[in-house]
């Protein structure tokens, strides 16, 4: 009796334990591919999942993440027959668990040889110098036909990148030597340049100086002729004034004079003076009011007398 027990509880032991590896959690960005007796079952997504011990097992634990895979170099020959070795990556993501586990047997190296055949094909219809400049054109054409034919596989491809480009060794110098020489063209362009504003500067500047001097010669000459016409005009002025000075003075002796009611003698006395100015000059012929004549030859008597 007790070994009956002792086996039952063995057995029920050995239940449990397979009951409880029937439990499976499945992780964030995970897929478990389910088996049932040697069939797919299912996809189980994340969380705490159930499988039926020895009835189903997970055939594949898939990552739903982006994945990147580097490619070693594959060479590929140009339109033009120039060899050179490319090597690409691929970043790519698995979107379906199912058709990725049953879909083909080793989907890595599938993409690896299906992007060395592509590549190959599209490299192949360029010459060297439109591969080394349209990488974007050749990755986006890469990318585009390994899409559509890893659709079935349950993988999509995200990106693909040639990493390297590797011409031979005579190709590279020769295209050293180019860029060399497009450098110093290059050079020499800008430097030809740079003196050719350097001196349509200095030129204008030689004309702005031309210019200034000549403004500052017009405005000293226009500040000398408002000067000399002022320094007239100031002078004109004086000889006015002092003209109308004379005049006044005159005539207000002339008026003291009326004024005071001279004599006839002194009157008489004036015009002798104003006689004898007048004869002091050098004027040749003079011409004696009558009524002084008779006093001049007065005045020549008195002077022989003496």
């Amino acid at each position: 009796m007790d070994e009956f027990w002792i086996i039952l509880g063995i057995i029920l032991l050995v239940l449990a334990v397979l009951a409880v590896s029937g439990i499976k959690i499945v992780p964030q960005a995970s897929a478990y591919v389910v088996e049932r007796l040697g069939a797919f079952h299912e996809t189980k997504t994340t969380g705490m999942r159930y499988v039926i011990p020895v009835i189903d097992r997970v055939a594949k634990i898939v990552s739903l993440k982006e994945q990147v895979v580097d490619f070693a170099p594959q060479p590929v020959i140009t339109k033009d027959n120039v060899t050179m070795q490319i090597d690409t990556v691929v970043f790519y993501q698995i979107t379906d668990a199912k058709l990725y586990a049953y879909g083909v047997e080793s989907p890595i190296m599938a993409i690896e040889n299906l992007t060395a055949t592509t590549l190959r094909n599209i490299i192949g219809e360029m010459e060297l110098d439109n591969t080394l400049t349209s990488r974007d054109t050749i990755n986006a054409k890469i990318r585009s036909i390994l899409d559509e034919a890893t659709d079935p596989w349950g993988i999509k491809i995200n990106r693909v990148e040639l990493k390297n480009i590797k011409p031979p060794a005579e190709i590279q110098d020769a295209m050293e030597k180019q860029m060399k020489a497009e450098r110093q063209r290059r050079e020499a362009i800008l430097r030809a340049e740079g003196e050719k504003a350097s001196n349509i500067l200095v030129a204008q500047g030689k004309k702005e100086s031309q210019i200034l001097e000549a403004e500052a010669e017009k405005q000293a000459a226009i500040l000398k002729a408002e000067a000399e016409k002022q320094a007239a005009i100031l002078k004109a002025e004086a000889e006015k004034e002092a003209i109308l000075r004379i005049n006044e003075a005159q005539a207000q002796s002339i008026r003291m004079i009326n004024e005071a009611k001279p004599e006839e003698a002194y009157l008489t006395l004036k015009k002798l003076e104003t006689l004898s100015q007048v004869g002091d000059g050098q004027s040749t012929k003079i011409i004696i009011p009558s009524e002084l004549q008779g006093i001049a030859g007065l005045v020549n008597t008195i002077k022989e007398a003496k």
